[in-house]
């Protein structure tokens, strides 16, 4: 099974990008940015379409990923790493600070 730790996921099938293998992929601070989302329909996103999720990746992942290297990954990876997105796409808890009322507070 996958590991997350700090936004990243371990790939259960690595992606060769020329000599290299990427195992370990992370959702950047630019998953943050509302210029992430241009272009993108809101609720297909939070919908988990997988066109809008594809798009979404190639913008704030590191190592940077490609639209044809995402296609091509293994589902469950796939799946493991929309996933990771997901708390970055909901508001908090209520009751929970946001991190906008921490930093005012």
């Amino acid at each position: 099974m996958s590991k997350k730790n700090d936004n990243a996921v371990t790939l259960l099938t690595p992606i060769v990008r020329d000599a290299d293998k990427i195992t370990r992929v992370a959702i950047t601070d630019e998953i943050k940015q509302a210029g992430s989302l241009r272009g993108l329909r809101l609720v297909n996103v939070l919908n988990m379409d997988a066109d809008s999720v594809t798009t979404l990746l190639t913008r704030v992942t590191s190592p940077r990923l490609k639209l044809a290297e995402i296609n091509a990954m293994d589902t469950r990876d796939f799946f493991q790493l929309a996933e990771t997105l997901t708390p970055f796409l909901v508001p908090p808890v209520p009751g929970e600070a946001s991190e906008a009322e921490t930093e005012t507070a």
